[in-house]
């Protein structure tokens, strides 16, 4: 989570209304994934990225929903939440799902961004991801305080209400049942959207200036998202 709602939200809804998020279907290369992983972080994330490995591999005998079930409670179970500044010593950084695994911690986004990854590469179609930056409501149902999150959603069909993987709960519920959140936007390599419904206004941008998840989009190809 992110301590500071309002600044981070305002720079981060800017950002992504001047910049395209792209993303393909990457191809493994799980050879070049683990000489990477293990050049960055020795041998701690050996056990996390066989696990990992055999997440994928498996999921081409389950069906989606528990594909979805397992990689959430997969990354929830593995990684520890830490902030940016203790897992990196940076106030705001989104680490590839192999930074993630190495060092077994990270925030609400480094989550959701792991679990998209995976379930691009288990075949989940793109138009049916979304990553969601939403205000969660912290400490029951009667608390004032907001904390901003992120959060990643699968829609069945654009008319579809979305179910919710999320790092705060190990339970898949649909967004009706996740009342504790306010989505403000979300976004995948189709475009940007105001907020977190399938037929929500699709904001405009361009490929002309780079982001944050540009940036780790080409961290992730170097180290073997082909």
């Amino acid at each position: 989570m992110i301590s500071s709602v309002s600044h981070r939200l305002r720079r981060l809804f800017l950002l992504a209304f001047v910049c395209c998020l792209t993303i393909p279907v990457f191809a493994l290369d799980n050879e070049r994934l683990f000489a990477n992983l293990t050049r960055m972080f020795g041998n701690a994330g050996t056990r996390n990225f066989q696990d990992w490995q055999k997440l994928i591999d498996d999921s081409r005998t389950r069906n989606l929903q528990d594909n979805l079930r397992r990689t959430n409670e997969f990354f929830n179970r593995r990684v520890q939440f830490a902030d940016d500044q203790k897992a990196w010593g940076q106030a705001d950084y989104w680490a590839t799902p192999m930074e993630t695994l190495g060092k077994g911690a990270g925030d609400c986004e480094d989550f959701a961004i792991a679990k998209y990854f995976s379930l691009l590469n288990m075949g989940v179609p793109n138009e049916q991801l979304r990553l969601v930056y939403v205000k969660a409501r912290i400490g029951g149902p009667t608390s004032t305080v907001m904390q901003a999150h992120m959060v990643l959603a699968w829609y069945a069909d654009p008319d579809a209400e979305p179910v919710v993987l999320d790092n705060l709960i190990t339970d898949i519920r649909p967004a009706s049942r996740r009342t504790d959140l306010q989505p403000i936007f979300s976004f995948n390599s189709q475009g940007i959207w105001q907020g977190a419904g399938g037929r929500d206004t699709q904001g405009p941008g361009g490929t002309s200036r780079l982001s944050r998840w540009q940036d780790l989009l080409q961290r992730a190809r170097n180290e073997g998202f082909d």
